[in-house]
């Protein structure tokens, strides 16, 4: 049994981003919606114990400044989840990198700034007890 990486990462980062959607799929009248943070797994490989998923992580908001700053919140709120546990789904995150520190990437509506940063999060299923 794998660990679902993208509900893991999603989880621990609802508490630590106070007042941001944190979702999977990016809602309709995304710039009413904003400051919102994306995560989507693109990757990643295993050992057959653990898996290193590389995970998207984009961060939305109305102004350059205001999506700069929830870029790095995010990045801090996703290393801080290192070396935490999920009972819900019976799954650790054992390590968290940055594979790629966020950049400003143009997004189609001028009513929305994006910054996408790429981690590498190993996580694995945590033995029944």
């Amino acid at each position: 049994m794998w660990a679902d990486v993208e509900l893991l990462v999603m989880t621990g980062l609802r508490p630590l981003l106070p007042g941001v959607r944190v979702v999977d799929e990016l809602p309709d009248r995304l710039e009413d919606r904003v400051p919102l943070v994306s995560v989507l797994v693109v990757g990643g490989g295993d050992d057959r114990i653990t898996d290193a998923t590389t995970v998207d992580v984009v961060a939305f908001a109305k102004t350059r400044a205001e999506t700069w700053a929830l870029a790095e919140q995010t990045r801090r709120a996703m290393h801080s989840l290192a070396a935490t546990h999920n009972p819900g789904q019976k799954a650790v995150i054992d390590d968290v990198t940055t594979s790629q520190r966020p950049a400003i990437v143009p997004y189609g509506n001028p009513a929305v700034r994006r910054a996408v940063a790429t981690y590498t999060v190993s996580a694995r299923a945590r033995a029944a007890t």
